[in-house]
Parts: structure tokens; C-alpha cells; sequence
């Protein structure tokens, strides 16, 4: 393995999650409400990246397992450089649906392809290493969202936000994008064979194959949905553990954004750490632990009103998500053959997003019918149903390594 890639990566990865949080959060809604949205459209501007990412992450990784990993990465990197630019133009909220559709271009194809290309210079060392890509990419996303929001309050006057205060964010984006495509082009510029040889048709028929095999491993579905599940309950606690915070728990707005950073805070140190504990001693023990810390913590919080006793779950929350991710992705490059690495993670990214993306639409809608506490606790059984799926369906003890 070498290092020097792997911190590259890791610099790039960095790079590109700045970039992106900087447009996304609080940005972009305040920037679709600049534009006259209401708080369904809203929404949807919010979303409609995610939507992109269910549905090109599997073709974008399957297609690196058939061009090269490299080319695909560095037209990831592309979206995250150009599409930025975009946003000078935007004059309407259709415009900037638009735009934010063809923004989630940049995770969906780069996100699968460079944890396979992590995986893939990993070696052994899968669990720590992909771990500290996700981790240096959290911190990406941690700086830009305050970052984003601070440029708004200078160059605003008051909530009173204009188009110049959004053009220099924008603007910011579009060099932090370019920087990480300049940067990945340094290490990913180089002379790469197509991993398949042959016409149109021949790759055509490679590509089908290998999603099929893939899709056709029932332990790669499984371990990718106990990531899926995991994000569902991440979701809803991203979505509402804030509203309950503030007025059912009597919280400030302040104590609330601690509760969240101090769970994913931990999240972030604690995922190298499981990563490399998964591989000296195995991944499916500390999925199933994972699993458990999210779902006590997860069930516990509608019960508790104290600012201590909410900070105490989120850490332990934040430490069993850790231990879910840290161990799950590697679990499934160790599962399929090298030379699907890219399609693998596109199935694991494509569950992840959609289990993200379903955690606030059901606790929403559990919340509205039901209340916190039979909501939170619904969800969080959820998590622990799942576990014997993973303990009788996946074994551990039999990878498929072989090109």
C-alpha cells in the first residue's frame, strides 16, 4: 500500500466535501428562500442531490470497473469543478433545481469510485484506510457548512441576504472544486488501460455481468443494508433531534447544534480506530455491537430532557456509528472480486442514500402519527430485527479475493 496515495486521496476527498457543504448547508436554503421557495420547495432543493446519488452511484461505479477507476474518479472531480459555476446564472428556483441535480453528479460519481480506488490501495488494511478517507471527508463537510454560513452574515445585512453575499459563497465553491480536480489530476493523471478490453458491445456485456454478480451476492446486499439501516435512524436524528431539542426538551438552539456536533465529532475520531480494530479482528462482531449502540441511544432520546443525558446518547450513538461504518464498507470490498470494486461500492452507496434519505421522510411521518417516543423506538427496533440477518446470511470467513 502506499501511504502517499493514500493521504492524497484523503486531500482530495477533503477538498471536494468542503466544496460541496459550502453550496448545501444552511446556503442553499436560504438561497432557494432568496428565490421565493416555500418550505416543500425547499425541501426538494435540499433533496434532489440524494436522488441523483440513488440513481447513478451503481452505473458510476460499475463504469469505473470498465474504463478505470481513474478516469471516472477524475470525472467526478469534473462536476465538482464546473457545475459551481452554475449557480452565477441561476435567476429562478427551477433553474436551481436544475442545477443542484447535476451538482449531485459529483458525489454519485466520485463517492463509489474513490472508495474503490482506497479499497483498492488498501490492501489488508481496507477497514483502517477507508476509514480515514470518510473521516477526513467529515471534516470537509464540518468546516464548510459553518464557513458557508458565516460569509452569508458578513455580506448580509441582517436575514436580509443578497445576490452578491450567495455569488462570493458560490464562488468559493467553484475554487475549493477546481483545487480538488488540480490536485486529483496529479495523482490520478496517468497513463490507465481500460480494465476491460474490446468493443462497445463486449464492455456493454462486462458491465451487465458484473452488476449481476454483484447484486446476485446476497452478503454484499445485506451488509450494505445494515449501513442502509444505520442511516436511516442517522437521518431522522439528523432531521429531528434538533426540533426536539429546542421544544420538547426546552433546549437552546446552540445546546441543540452541540448534541449533533457532539455525536457526529465522535463519529469522525472514532472511525479509524474501528477501522483498524476491523481488520486485526473481524468486521461482522462490530457491526452487530454498532448496531446496538445506535439503537439504545436512538430509542433512549425521546425520554430524556436533560442537556447531559441527550449528550451521552449522541456520543454513544456517534461511536456505534463508527463502528457500522468503519467496518461495513471494507466488509463488502473484502466480499467481491478486485475487479468490481467500483460496482460493490456503488451498491453500498446507492443503500446508504437511500436508507439517508428515508430516515426523516418515516420518522416525519411516524413523528406526526404517533409521537417521539413510540417513533424513536419503532426506528430504533428496526436496528436491532436486522441483527440475526446479518449473523445467519453473512460469513465472514469467506471473501472473494480473487480477480
Amino acid at each position: 500500500m502506499n501511504n502517499h496515495t493514500i493521504l492524497a486521496l484523503c486531500s482530495v476527498g477533503f477538498l471536494a466535501r468542503f466544496s460541496y457543504a459550502l453550496a448545501r448547508n444552511p446556503v442553499l436554503p436560504l438561497f432557494a428562500m432568496f428565490l421565493g421557495a416555500g418550505p416543500e420547495a425547499i425541501g426538494l432543493a435540499v433533496g434532489i442531490s440524494t436522488v441523483t446519488g440513488i440513481f447513478f452511484k451503481l452505473p458510476a461505479g460499475a463504469l469505473s470497473d470498465i474504463v478505470g477507476r481513474r478516469r471516472t474518479m477524475l470525472a467526478g472531480l469534473c462536476f465538482f469543478a464546473l457545475i459551481p459555476f452554475a449557480y452565477f446564472f441561476i435567476a429562478s428556483y427551477a433553474q436551481l433545481v436544475v442545477v443542484r441535480f447535476l451538482h449531485g453528479f459529483a458525489t454519485a460519481v466520485y463517492g463509489p469510485v474513490a472508495m474503490a480506488v482506497v479499497a483498492e490501495a488498501a490492501g489488508t488494511r481496507k477497514g483502517e484506510m477507508l476509514s480515514w478517507f470518510s473521516s477526513v471527508a467529515i471534516m470537509g463537510t464540518l468546516a464548510g457548512a459553518p464557513i458557508g454560513g458565516f460569509i452569508l452574515s458578513v455580506l448580509s445585512d441582517g436575514n436580509a441576504h443578497t445576490s452578491m453575499a450567495f455569488n462570493v459563497v458560490y464562488g468559493i465553491v467553484a475554487a475549493t472544486g477546481l483545487a480538488s480536480l488540480v490536485l486529483g489530476m496529479k495523482i490520478l493523471l496517468k497513463e490507465e488501460a481500460p480494465a476491460v478490453q474490446g468493443g462497445l458491445k463486449s464492455r456493454m456485456a462486462v458491465f451487465v455481468s458484473g452488476i449481476r454478480e454483484v447484486t446476485g451476492d446476497s452478503r454484499i446486499l445485506v451488509t450494505s443494508a445494515m449501513e442502509g439501516f444505520q442511516n436511516m435512524t442517522m437521518g431522522a436524528l439528523e432531521a429531528f433531534l434538533p426540533v426536539y431539542a429546542v421544544t420538547v426538551a426546552g433546549l437552546g438552539p446552540f445546546e441543540a447544534g452541540l448534541l449533533w456536533a457532539a455525536q457526529i465529532v465522535t463519529t469522525m475520531i472514532a472511525k479509524p480506530i474501528m477501522g483498524r480494530t476491523s481488520d486485526s479482528f473481524g468486521r461482522k462482531s462490530l457491526i452487530v455491537v454498532g448496531l446496538l449502540c445506535c439503537a439504545v441511544p436512538f430509542a433512549a432520546v425521546p425520554f430524556l430532557v436533560n442537556f447531559w443525558s441527550l449528550i451521552v446518547a449522541c456520543l454513544v450513538f456517534g461511536l456505534g456509528e463508527a463502528l457500522v461504518t468503519s467496518s461495513s464498507a471494507a466488509m463488502v470490498a473484502d466480499m467481491c472480486k478486485e475487479r468490481h470494486y467500483g460496482t460493490a461500492m456503488g451498491v453500498f452507496g446507492t443503500i446508504f442514500d437511500i436508507g439517508h434519505a428515508s430516515g426523516p421522510i418515516l420518522g416525519g411521518l411516524l413523528i406526526g402519527s404517533l409521537g417521539y417516543r413510540v417513533a424513536f423506538v419503532l426506528m430504533a427496533l428496526v436496528l436491532i430485527v436486522v441483527i440475526p440477518w446479518i449473523i445467519w446470511c453473512v460469513d465472514e470467513k469467506q471473501p472473494s479475493h480473487a480477480a
